[in-house]
């Protein structure tokens, strides 16, 4: 098939439709409009339905009702707009409702500014609203790993009844990239026997997030964390010279892709570096970055954000190896000659590190 040349906030929106979602609730926010504007049009074309509400908190509970009712349904946003939307994602993930979520990054904290920034890592990964819950988070690093990944978030979401988030950055969305776009042929579930649509020939069903009862609400609890035990095995990264590498990069979405070429350019210059990119930020692949770690005697995390990621990555490799941050901020973009300098700093430092 055809490659196409497509924008990223627009390629992940048609991604999106191909993949069976047919109701969007959102509203604007700089640097994700494409996709509701892209969605305004193409919706309507499928028979779907698209709604901009008069507020991000009105949209995310237009999603819990879609999802409720049993319907692939999506909403996207940035950083300021996520923050709004925290409650009804708690109250998604403790009714245990199906719906992807999409967070286009810009600088914080506040309003911020309108360029890219990996700095909601924590809010996505750790729960930005209130109680104990997870989501799925996924982080594509190219157009088409976004176009694929979409589909993948919402089968994730029906199988495990849970919000999935897909995790990009303004660089990520406002990209033009050749993409392939297909006739997705996902897992959707039709059979939702606990979707609220009208108890003609069976009991009422009832979603809720509600239990005023203790022992009830610990038992949903208890049930909930034996789901996200089970989401443990939904792990997924890339290895990218890592076999030999004495440093190892992580990195995810576009700062893994300028780590990338910092590798090229370090191996060129007979320094065994290598990259791992987790594309599951949670589950995080943990056994993964440890195989990946094996013979590091350093690991740098590269990330727009003031370190976020390297806390997961440090904790993952149980502090048995030195972990270092290299991050910018405010919308400024590491640039592969500084992460190479980074590289060569701690490979010349003369400090060695435990192995795993």
């Amino acid at each position: 098939m055809a490659k196409v040349l497509m924008k990223g906030n627009e390629a992940l929106a048609e991604a999106a439709i191909r993949a069976g979602c047919r109701y969007f609730f959102g509203y604007p926010i700089t640097p994700q409009n494409e996709i509701p504007e892209y969605l305004a049009k193409r919706l309507p074309e499928v028979g779907g339905v698209f709604v901009q509400a008069e507020s991000e908190i009105a949209a995310i509970n237009m999603v819990y009702g879609a999802a409720g009712a049993g319907a692939r349904v999506m909403t996207s946003s940035s950083g300021p707009g996520i923050s709004l939307k925290q409650e009804g994602i708690t109250y998604i993930a403790g009714a245990e409702l199906p719906c992807v979520i999409v967070n286009i990054q810009r600088g914080g904290p506040g309003l911020g500014g309108i360029q890219p920034a990996q700095s909601d890592y924590f809010q996505a990964v750790k729960g930005g609203g209130h109680g104990d819950y997870k989501l799925l988070v996924l982080a594509p690093a190219t157009v088409q790993e976004m176009v694929d990944l979409m589909g993948k978030a919402f089968d994730l979401a029906d199988e495990y009844r849970n919000p999935v988030m897909i995790l990009g950055d303004g660089i990520l969305g406002q990209m033009m990239e050749p993409v392939e776009l297909t006739e997705q042929n996902h897992t959707q579930r039709t059979e939702k026997p606990w979707a609220t649509t009208g108890a003609k020939g069976r009991s009422p069903n009832v979603i809720t997030s509600l239990f005023l009862d203790p022992v009830e609400l610990e038992k949903h609890n208890l049930h909930l964390q034996t789901k996200y035990d089970r989401m443990s095995q939904e792990t997924l990264w890339e290895n990218y010279k890592t076999k030999d590498a004495e440093l190892v990069l992580v990195g995810y979405g576009t700062s893994a892709r300028i780590a990338k070429a910092a590798v090229d350019q370090a191996r060129e210059q007979g320094i065994k570096a290598g990259l791992f990119r987790p594309i599951s930020l949670f589950p995080f692949p943990k056994n993964a970055l440890q195989e990946a770690c094996k013979q590091a005697n350093h690991v740098l995390t590269v990330e727009m954000s003031m370190g976020q990621l390297v806390e997961d990555v440090r904790y993952n490799l149980e502090f048995k190896v030195p972990v270092h941050l290299y991050g910018r901020v405010g919308g400024m973009v590491p640039t592969t000659r500084s992460v190479l300098e980074e590289v060569k700093r701690w490979v010349n430092s003369g400090e060695g590190g435990g192995n795993l």
